[in-house]
């Protein structure tokens, strides 16, 4: 073995994981083609689909219809996002009997360091094997992983891909370039279809082309010093330590199921999105210095206004900016399909003492917001808001989400 490159690193990735968690908790999915939607209803798409569906063609982005024809026997499920929440943290756990989690990269993704013995091509896989068996007997049978082991995460993503469902691959340095030809461009984290296409206009246009650039070449066609990056990174270099950003954005968004599909209830299910937001600022100690509202008509319009503000995380004065942009929409007939809100110019609330005999309105609203977060943190989400989000909260509109790298804190984003 290379042991300038050992094998370092060891990635799990959860197979369907939604459609998973799903056939775990009720037997009677198990082994079916099953479709994950945000909320039922015709007009939305799948967020996830088991592998009996995919096998039909039937993946994230699927439009209902669509997987109705490809998959006639597909059944449809609603998300429930906090259970899969709360079975990632049982995963994590799971894992952590086995070896230290470094890092949770999403709700389905983690990596782990190797390190002595464990660099060793015999034990890695003797530990992912435990890491499986762990996962089966604490968590659920249902619920399988992909795992990839190689000298640096990019690699070992890109292994757990390799093989799926519930497979293992190892990488050696020994294996580079050659165990990589097969692949698409797309299939290394970093390529998109632009990337591809850049790629393509600088004559790289396969994996073996990719591979057998240089340094300088791959830098000129990224165009930074990432191209640079991927180089070292397809050779086995250890992946540099991650740096921490800033983050850049926060917000929700929601499909609306069709009974509040009308401007009435759009306004009430941004109204609660925002709310939530606002609070998940002050959770972190975020203030924000720009909002943007967006509605998705079913036509496929897009309307979208942003505004710029001093920075806040009071609900009151975001709301009002919300309020002030809504105000200014066009006007249409078609039905509105789904809204969002998203703060932006985040930075760290600065804490500085007050005068005791502030008053000022912003004092109060300081001693308000802190009201409302505790008694929501300790009596339930819901149980303090401001009015404009009733017609949501009572149809029960706008329930937590999970994105991508961001697994919601159900003491603050859970629903009731």
């Amino acid at each position: 073995m290379n042991q300038l490159h050992p094998l370092r690193n060891l990635y799990v990735d959860f197979n369907s994981y939604f459609a998973s968690v799903e056939q775990q908790l009720r037997p009677e999915l198990r082994g079916k083609a099953i479709g994950v939607l945000p909320v039922l209803a015709e007009t939305t798409c799948c967020i996830a689909a088991s592998y009996q569906a995919k096998a039909f063609g039937v993946k994230t982005g699927t439009p209902v219809y669509e997987a109705r024809k490809r998959c006639p026997g597909i059944v449809l499920v609603e998300a429930r996002p906090a259970l899969y929440v709360e079975m990632h943290h049982q995963l994590v756990a799971a894992v952590e009997d086995c070896t230290h989690v470094e890092k949770v990269l999403s709700i389905d993704e983690m990596t782990c360091s190797l390190s002595g013995s464990e660099q060793r091509r015999d034990k890695a896989l003797a530990l992912a094997a435990a890491i499986k068996r762990s996962i089966a007997e604490k968590v659920g049978e249902h619920l399988r992983c992909s795992i990839g082991i190689a000298p640096n995460t990019f690699l070992a993503k890109t292994a757990s891909n390799m093989l799926k469902p519930d497979g293992c691959t190892v990488i050696e340095a020994a294996d580079l370039p050659d165990i990589l030809y097969p692949l698409e461009l797309r299939a290394l984290t970093g390529i998109g279809k632009a990337m591809e296409a850049r790629l393509q206009r600088h004559g790289i246009r396969s994996m073996r082309a990719l591979c057998q650039a240089n340094a300088r070449q791959l830098r000129h066609a990224w165009g930074s010093i990432e191209g640079e990056r991927m180089y070292a990174r397809l050779r086995g270099e250890a992946s540099p330590a991650a740096v921490d950003k800033d983050r850049a954005s926060l917000g929700h968004s929601h499909v609306l199921p069709p009974e509040l599909r009308n401007p009435q209830s759009a306004w009430s299910v941004l109204h609660r999105l925002l709310q939530k937001a606002a609070m998940r600022l002050r959770s972190e100690a975020l203030v924000a210095g720009s909002l943007s509202a967006g509605v998705k008509f079913v036509d496929g319009r897009h309307w979208q206004q942003r505004m710029r503000f001093d920075p806040t995380s009071d609900t009151l004065q975001l709301l009002e900016a919300l309020k002030r942009m809504w105000a200014a929409r066009p006007v249409t007939r078609t039905a509105p399909l789904a809204v969002s809100v998203t703060l932006t110019d985040l930075q760290v609330r600065t804490h500085q003492s007050g005068s005791l005999w502030d008053n000022s309105p912003q004092t109060a609203h300081d001693q308000l917001n802190a009201v409302i977060d505790a008694v929501n943190l300790r009596y339930g989400k819901n149980t303090l808001y401001f009015g404009g989000a009733h017609r949501a909260i009572d149809a029960g509109a706008a329930p937590m989400r999970i994105a991508f790298q961001h697994i919601p804190d159900i003491s603050l984003e859970g629903d009731d």
